[in-house]
């Protein structure tokens, strides 16, 4: 019988895994995929965004509804303690304007070689292809290409993340085996569908700068991109929680100018100027802000000012959620104990996006799914010493 047996291998598992195996304690990874961590390689394939650099109280202000649970989490293992992680795995780090924190290499695969050789180094062992079939009394059941396998473990961390990017790995198969501890996926960090009309067409692809988008209470200040779907990015990311629970969303096209600077700019004498050159030379407002202010205002009876101040979005419905960055929902905090132990299986562990939190992206998502897994990783490790 092994110490501890990690079901999925990205950075919660990762992370878990880790822990258990510099405490001494032998060690099994099991992953689905042909290898490990592919969700992580492919979060880094534009800039791998570690964490971000700002407050704790901040910081962990981004996690929401889950705040309370994940504090404790996050300050045993937050920003700076994310940065020191990747420098020991020999990855100089950079920050950028924005505070979000990236390794200078920018990809992911040079970190997750380096952790995967110290791994190795402390005896860990990775199967992959072996897919979790759930339980038979305390044994774990995997579907392998060799048939069912079956192992023992003292203690086992459950890592499988959500329930999007399933060519990742990330399918939400095994929410099967846990369902009465299992609050619904949703998609989170997702875009919209929008039906465009024909003059749209030319803008697809563009992106939108220097607005703000509103939902609610929510705010973003980041770009966005108009697609053919719809809108996607970051910025639409940032307040995508807040839209599919139900808040509409607005589109503040000059965010630095007051409803009264914007009209009295338009007001101005403006000679033979038609209004669209009065948009372009006197707001600065480009193609695709002009193109938005045409396609959502045309229908709205307030002044071309508040227009501008305040577009409304029809009523939007979030994209399918396997093209969503992450999820919402996964095994309820009330199911767990306070170390994210599952009060119906003893010495069963959880951890990661599996567990139902959500946050923006921005180095949230990769904090907290570290964070979590080295919480799980030393309570487990806590127990086996202890018994």
């Amino acid at each position: 019988m092994i110490d501890a047996l990690i079901v999925g291998g990205g950075p919660a598992g990762l992370m878990a895994a880790d822990v258990l195996s510099a405490a001494g304690h032998s060690v099994v990874i099991v992953d689905a995929m042909p290898t490990v961590g592919r969700k992580f390689l492919m979060a880094g394939k534009s800039g791998l965004n570690l964490t971000k650099a700002e407050a704790q109280p901040q910081f962990n202000a981004a996690y929401g509804g889950a705040e309370t649970r994940l504090s404790p989490v996050l300050a045993a293992f937050g920003p700076e303690d994310v940065v020191a992680w990747a420098e020991g795995l020999g990855q100089d780090i950079f920050t950028g304007s924005t505070g979000r924190i990236f390794p200078k290499q920018i990809k992911a695969s040079p970190l997750l070689r380096a952790w995967l050789a110290r791994l190795a180094d402390q005896g860990v062992t990775i199967h992959t292809r072996w897919r979790w079939a759930g339980w038979d009394g305390d044994v774990a059941l995997f579907d392998t290409p060799d048939g069912v396998q079956r192992v023992s473990a003292k203690t086992t961390i459950l890592a499988m993340g959500g329930a999007s990017w399933k060519r990742l790995g990330s399918d939400g198969r095994w929410a099967d085996h846990l369902a009465d501890d299992v609050a619904p996926f949703q998609p989170a960090n997702m875009g919209f569908t929008l039906a465009w009309s024909d003059h749209m067409t030319q803008h697809f692809g563009a992106a939108v700068k220097g607005s703000k988008l509103t939902a609610g209470n929510t705010h973003s200040r980041g770009e966005f991109i108009i697609s053919s779907k719809g809108i996607e990015g970051g910025g639409v990311y940032m307040v995508s929680a807040a839209v599919r629970d139900g808040a509409r969303l607005s589109l503040d096209l000059l965010p630095e100018m007051s409803v009264d600077a914007i009209a009295a700019k338009l007001d101005a004498p403006k000679g033979k100027q038609s209004t669209a050159n009065l948009l372009r030379k006197s707001l600065k407002l480009d193609p695709v802000k002009r193109a938005l202010l045409n396609e959502l205002g045309r229908n709205l009876d307030v002044s071309l000012a508040e227009k501008i101040k305040a577009l409304p979005f029809p009523a939007l419905m979030p994209r399918p959620i396997d093209e969503a960055i992450s999820t919402a929902g996964g095994v309820r905090f009330d199911a767990l104990t306070d170390d994210l132990m599952l009060k119906s299986r003893d010495s069963v562990y959880c951890a990661g996006e599996m567990v139902d939190w959500e946050a923006p992206t921005g180095g949230y998502l990769i904090t907290g799914c570290l964070a979590t897994g080295r919480w799980a990783g030393l309570a487990a490790a806590h127990r086996l010493q202890t018994s």
